[in-house]
């Protein structure tokens, strides 16, 4: 057999081999690789590239040894996942670096981390006042995870004791110009609905690259043609002229002069709150579970 055709040969036995071996291994980050995986993945590699080159040595001899890092690294995987001693000792334990708002100055040396680079981390999470931070830990993976000061983090619904409605994943309705029906049945739409929306836009699904419905019942859609404006449909404009003017009967209704008149205008705002909610139950069935 030729040289250049043995090369070809063993190098294509190497992808299909390697390929293997990382489905095997499973799919992780490389900035998520612990110490271990990140040499088995160079070792791995060097071996691949012995078994493609090296014409001097039986090719079945470098697929055996990928063949024993492979089982090696899953037992010790398999025992990681079993053992927390087992995992603090191959990955190793996060490193607090700031605590209390105390830069703790023994860590950063236990991790060769100097000061600036420190800064460099933080401002890499958007976080440029050292007197900000809380608490800040350096990951067994090298990453660094900052917590501010709470007086500086982001206000929440639950920090106002509010309820907010559960966020579901978007479906996609058209992908390719193809209506994916399985999609429109999950949530609850029928072809003659898609069409009367799309129909709205001045567009065909042909025409249609991705359309996607959200929790909200809004669809989004993206032509092939970019050159093609549309104005993407949304009844959050309408519902907030709803809601805007049961508060303006609200406001009325401190000042009515009247028991009747105050009656009449908690009317009129009932029908303005009950129709924004015909209105999104319309939209998406699925978007309110009762009334």
């Amino acid at each position: 057999m030729p040289t250049w055709m043995e090369v070809i040969i063993r190098t294509s036995l190497a992808i299909i081999v390697l390929f293997i071996i990382t489905k095997i291994l499973g799919k992780r980050q490389v900035s998520q690789l612990s110490l271990f995986e990140y040499i088995t993945g160079i070792s791995i590699g060097n071996l691949a590239g012995a078994i493609s080159l090296d014409l001097d040595n039986t090719w079945f001899l470098g697929v055996l040894s990928l063949g024993v890092w492979v089982l090696f690294s899953l037992g010790i995987e398999m025992m990681q996942i079993k053992n927390k001693k087992i995992r603090d000792f191959v990955d190793g334990k996060s490193t607090p670096l700031i605590q209390d708002g105390h830069i703790l100055e023994a860590n950063l040396k236990k991790e060769r981390l100097t000061s600036d680079e420190l800064m460099e981390q933080l401002r890499s999470k958007n976080v440029f006042r050292m007197a900000d931070v809380e608490f800040a830990t350096m990951e067994p993976n090298g990453m660094i995870n900052v917590l501010l000061k709470k007086e500086l983090l982001p206000l929440t619904p639950q920090d106002m004791s509010l309820t907010m409605p559960r966020e579901q994943e978007p479906e996609p309705l058209i992908m390719d110009g193809k209506v994916l029906q399985d999609k429109l049945r999950q949530v609850r739409w029928s072809q003659q609905q898609l069409d009367k929306e799309l129909r709205k836009l001045g567009v065909e699904s042909k025409d249609v690259f991705l359309a996607q419905l959200d929790s909200h019942g809004q669809l989004y859609v993206d032509l092939y043609n970019d050159q093609q404006q549309i104005t993407q449909y949304n009844d959050l404009n309408g519902l907030m002229t709803m809601l805007q003017n049961c508060e303006t009967q609200l406001k009325k209704l401190q000042n009515a002069p009247s028991e009747k008149e105050r009656q009449r205008l908690q009317h009129q705002c009932e029908q303005e709150i009950n129709a924004a909610i015909q209105k999104v139950k319309a939209r998406n069935p699925n978007s309110i579970q009762g009334s």
